[in-house]
């Protein structure tokens, strides 16, 4: 049954909205750039798909902010890119960084759907959701028949049902003659996932760090990639200490491009957005582990995400690129006149 009466957005759907807004408007601008430098025409067509979601997504949410009588948030624009600018990244590096940017979309819209009373808001993230996952399979689809798709490790079929009886199986933070216990498949899926998106992030700031025009934004985005290596070599260890191999997409080819397809703005939105799905996948690769040294490590890595995060910001700040989310007005202040 429909609304059949004029609500206004709760916070939690002005949030998922708004932001909404903000995400698709960075989107809209990357994929104009890969589309007008895309060579591969399958690969062409899951960018074509990307960006008329993107852009209708980015209509939704306007309307929905119109109507609620919202302001239009700046966002990102046309100014933000140049998709004449010569080629950063390579075709098959389009088809990971859409595959990720879909299980991005599907956490994010997914998490906001359960939080939605508004029916407009709910039909606007059940078709979000649903474009995410089509963009997941086109660009997973494409990935394996070009055999480029990265596969987490198979292991040995266990031979019996058995339960947790022993506290050790959580010990993992004193390595006494090496007697931690084997990694299990749900530590070892946390484990690879962090590892693909440390190296995407890795290869992204890489090419952002070589174009970008302030010096203060290409230093942070090397600082991001030196992180990135560190976080992979860590997790890669997890997996070959126990014998498994650490699968890795190759294909993440950089140009030698200095010519700047994105502005600066855009290039510390885009890695503001990376480092939060950053520390997010690490909250729950840290809830998901049972091994106490690997939910150590989730923490203290995601602690060194969301300094960096912070110093992100505060460049975001000092040249007047963050814009502030709606929020309530500060009633303490307003009562002092």
């Amino acid at each position: 049954m429909e609304e059949n009466h004029n609500t206004r957005l709760t916070s939690s759907e002005l949030s998922v909205v708004w932001s909404s807004y903000q995400n698709n408007s960075m989107a809209v601008c990357v994929l104009k750039y890969f589309a007008a430098n895309v060579n591969n025409a399958d690969i062409k067509s899951v960018v074509d798909y990307a960006l008329a979601s993107s852009e209708k997504n980015l209509q939704w949410s306007k309307d929905i902010l119109k109507k609620d009588n919202q302001p239009i948030p700046i966002g990102l624009t046309d100014e933000d890119v140049s998709p004449t600018a010569p080629r950063l990244f390579s075709d098959e590096f389009y088809l990971y960084y859409l595959k990720n940017m879909a299980k991005i979309g599907l956490s994010i819209y997914g998490v906001a759907l359960s939080t939605a009373a508004n029916s407009e808001v709910r039909n606007f993230l059940s078709q979000a959701i649903q474009g995410s996952t089509d963009l997941y399979n086109k660009s997973a689809n494409l990935l394996l028949s070009l055999g480029i798709f990265v596969r987490p490790p198979y292991v040995s079929p266990v031979k019996s049902v058995d339960v947790i009886d022993e506290k050790k199986y959580l010990k993992g933070i004193m390595k006494l003659n090496n007697n931690k216990r084997p990694l299990n498949v749900i530590e070892i899926t946390h484990v690879e996932a962090n590892i693909e998106t440390n190296a995407l992030g890795n290869a992204l700031l890489a090419g952002f760090a070589q174009v970008a025009k302030s010096k203060k934004v290409r230093n942070y985005c090397t600082t991001g990639k030196d992180i990135a290596k560190k976080h992979i070599k860590l997790f890669a260890t997890l997996l070959t200490d126990d014998d498994l191999p650490s699968p890795m997409p190759w294909a993440l080819d950089i140009t030698d491009s200095t010519i700047a397809p994105f502005s600066d703005k855009l290039i510390m939105f885009h890695s503001s957005l990376l480092i939060a799905s950053s520390i997010s996948n690490y909250a729950t690769g840290s809830a998901a582990s049972l091994r106490t040294d690997i939910q150590t490590d989730y923490v203290r890595l995601a602690a060194e995400v969301a300094q960096y995060s912070s110093d992100g910001v505060n460049i975001m700040i000092k040249n007047r690129w963050l814009e502030q989310p709606p929020q309530i007005p500060n009633h303490k202040k307003l009562a002092k006149g």
